[in-house]
């Protein structure tokens, strides 16, 4: 797929998101999906599912193979799906004490299953899924070792593929926390994904993250753990599709060395620190 091809791709992926925003935030189930943010205003998640829809549409379609497109689906509306479940879900009272990995680990073993925990063997799941199809579609078998491994290789391989993409799904959502912050990092990193073979799947998900970008950085939506979760996902495919058994072993201890530091280090704090990135943080957001 050229240049142009990859343009319509993005196009498509706006123009969807966009749409169905508009669907989503007029329909009867409108209402639940308003939220307070961080300053006190009103906004909706409407844009969670948008962007998934979106995004994993206009993916599967610029994929070069049926199965490449499958994978897409799944990573993209599977994680969509189950993170607008710990959105809705986990806004209830009784959620709302389990944090992070360790409280909804900490939760289990109370008896208590939280709506964060399904949304992490969810996540876990349409990584698997995802990771399974872009191991049987022949485009994607860039690398010839792949070819030439036992069941256990494939197999390996595969899992380290899930980690990739549920450990991209969950670094985008970790970095949600202001308006325009997870969109802006889906661009930088799915702006270099455009090319290559699986490039289409990479230009779904920046036209949908484009399209939705003016309304976040706004404060008229969020994207919540269904959105954020979704992008990630999606490029997480892009980059496995992209790397071999040793490339995506590398991506997945940088990916849970960034999650574990989040536990212990606030990345707001580290961008509001930082030169260059703080003014990129706050670029095109509502003044304070």
């Amino acid at each position: 797929m050229r240049l142009l091809g990859r343009i319509l791709v993005a196009g498509a992926g706006a123009a969807v998101a966009r749409y169905a925003l508009r669907e989503v935030r007029t329909s009867p189930a409108g209402p639940a999906l308003e939220r307070t943010n961080f300053r006190g205003r009103t906004v909706t998640l409407a844009a969670g599912p948008a962007l998934a829809a979106g995004a994993a549409a206009a993916g599967a379609f610029g994929a070069s193979g049926g199965a490449a497109g499958g994978a897409a689906l799944v990573a993209g509306l599977g994680a969509g799906a189950v993170g607008l479940y710990d959105d809705v879900v986990g806004a209830r009272p009784e959620q709302k004490a389990a944090k992070g990995f360790a409280g909804h680990l900490a939760a289990l073993r109370e008896g208590r299953v939280t709506a964060g925990l399904v949304k992490i063997v969810g996540v876990g799941a349409a990584g698997l899924g995802a990771a399974a199809l872009l191991a049987a579609d022949p485009t994607v078998a860039r690398h010839r070792r792949r070819q030439r491994q036992g069941a256990v290789g494939r197999g390996v391989d595969v899992l380290l593929g899930a980690g990739v993409i549920a450990g991209t799904a969950n670094l985008l959502n970790l970095l949600d926390l202001r308006p325009g912050r997870a969109l802006k990092s889906g661009l930088l990193v799915g702006t270099p994904l455009l090319r290559g073979p699986q490039g289409g799947i990479a230009a779904g998900a920046v036209g949908a993250a484009a399209g939705l970008l003016p309304a976040d950085l706004g404060e008229d939506v969020m994207l919540g753990d269904s959105g954020a979760n979704a992008l990630g996902a999606l490029l997480g495919v892009t980059l496995a599709a992209r790397t071999g058994p040793v490339g995506r072993a590398g991506l997945l201890a940088v990916l849970a060395g960034l999650t574990a530091a989040s536990e212990k280090v606030s990345f707001t704090q580290v961008i509001q620190r930082t030169p260059g990135l703080r003014e990129l943080d706050a670029l095109g957001r509502r003044a304070d």
